[in-house]
């Protein structure tokens, strides 16, 4: 028997074994029923998965056979999913409530010019006041995030005897009360343990210079015969620069300042505040200081832009190391007395000294 015989179909010119015949002799149903049947209909080899796999990692063959079409002749392609269509962008906020900060700025833009006006002794007390929180919130900060205790106690009163004496003797008065109130802090702190007694000291050292002494300097420029217009060009300045940087780096700021330091700062936002400063600068000295004029607020406004700039930055490394985004809540809109003075405190002493190099100190 040849090999080619086994598995033909019947009725194709070839033998076929006898036990198949019998097999075949006896159906098991009737032929009237078995023309009657359906085929079934021819379905094409589909490839093992896994061998489909392997024949890919050899051949980088198989992936448009699985993928390309449909396995079988009555399965319909799958239609692509429809894709969402892409979010609208979203427009620039601003990081804080602005209606809050608006409305707190103008209550303390109020309360700043009536005392101012009204009778100078009652803005150095405002000034005080300021110092005194400003003392509270950093000191604070300081022992919660590092566990720094600068001693409060003889920097609140130091801070406040600072401000007095620089209102009553000039400079001279003001580095008196700062050097009293280092020693202060040093004997203070000497009531306590000696361990970081160095680390507490210097902290204390550095708030005292930080906060009542550069804020000493807002009532040197108040006692001269036109100090209230001097002070009010100082507070108009840092916040016009401030509003500048902000206005012009908020819509149109894309290049980073300080992306370490401050990463919402720009130098289109820098920019601005020099523009902005150097402008009201001009219309201060010219119609507001006695003497003064339109060029030197130029340089005034350019010079208010810069420290005020530096000091938000030197603040902001401050927070940054602290491990905080604000000083403290009690401005709402705003965060703490601290966040508000950030700009203002080094500012004072380059207006008082231009003020005096300009129009003299009288």
């Amino acid at each position: 028997m040849n090999d080619s015989s086994w598995g033909a179909p019947q009725g194709a010119g070839h033998r076929v074994a006898p036990e198949m015949r019998a097999a075949a002799a006896g159906p098991a149903y009737d032929v009237h029923d078995a023309q009657q049947t359906r085929p079934m209909p021819i379905v094409p080899d589909v490839p093992d998965a896994g061998r489909d796999a392997e024949d890919r990692d050899h051949r980088g063959q198989g992936a448009g056979r699985l993928s390309g079409g449909p396995l079988f002749r009555d399965e319909k392609p799958q239609e692509p999913m429809p894709t969402a269509p892409p979010p609208p962008p979203q427009k620039k906020r601003a990081g804080r409530d602005l209606g809050s900060a608006i409305g707190v700025g103008l209550g303390l833009g109020v309360l700043v010019v009536v005392s101012l006006f009204f009778v100078k002794a009652v803005f150095v007390g405002v000034i005080v006041l300021a110092v005194v929180v400003g003392l509270w919130e950093l000191t604070s900060r300081l022992d919660e995030r590092k566990g720094i205790k600068a001693p409060l106690v003889p920097l609140a009163v130091g801070g406040a005897a600072m401000v007095v004496a620089g209102y009553a003797r000039g400079a001279e008065g003001a580095w008196v009360a700062m050097a009293l109130t280092a020693l202060a802090v040093l004997v203070w702190r000497m009531t306590q343990p000696p361990e970081d007694y160095l680390r507490d000291v210097t902290a204390g050292v550095f708030a005292a210079f930080y906060v009542p002494f550069l804020a000493t300097f807002v009532a040197m420029l108040l006692t001269a015969d036109d100090g209230p217009q001097r002070v009010l060009t100082f507070l108009l300045l840092t916040v016009v620069s401030d509003t500048g940087a902000y206005a012009v780096g908020w819509r149109f700021g894309k290049h980073k300042l300080a992306p370490r330091i401050s990463p919402g700062k720009t130098r289109e936002g820098l920019f601005g505040a020099v523009s902005f400063a150097m402008v009201a600068g001009a219309l201060c000295m010219q119609f507001l200081i006695d003497d003064g004029s339109w060029w030197q607020g130029l340089l005034l406004g350019l010079a208010v832009a810069a420290s005020a700039t530096l000091g938000d930055l030197g603040e902001s490394m401050i927070k940054r190391d602290l491990g905080i985004k604000d000083m403290g809540t009690l401005l709402p809109g705003h965060g703490g007395i601290m966040d508000r003075l950030d700009s203002l405190l080094p500012t004072a002493p380059v207006v008082w000294l231009l003020m005096v190099l300009f129009v003299g100190s009288g």
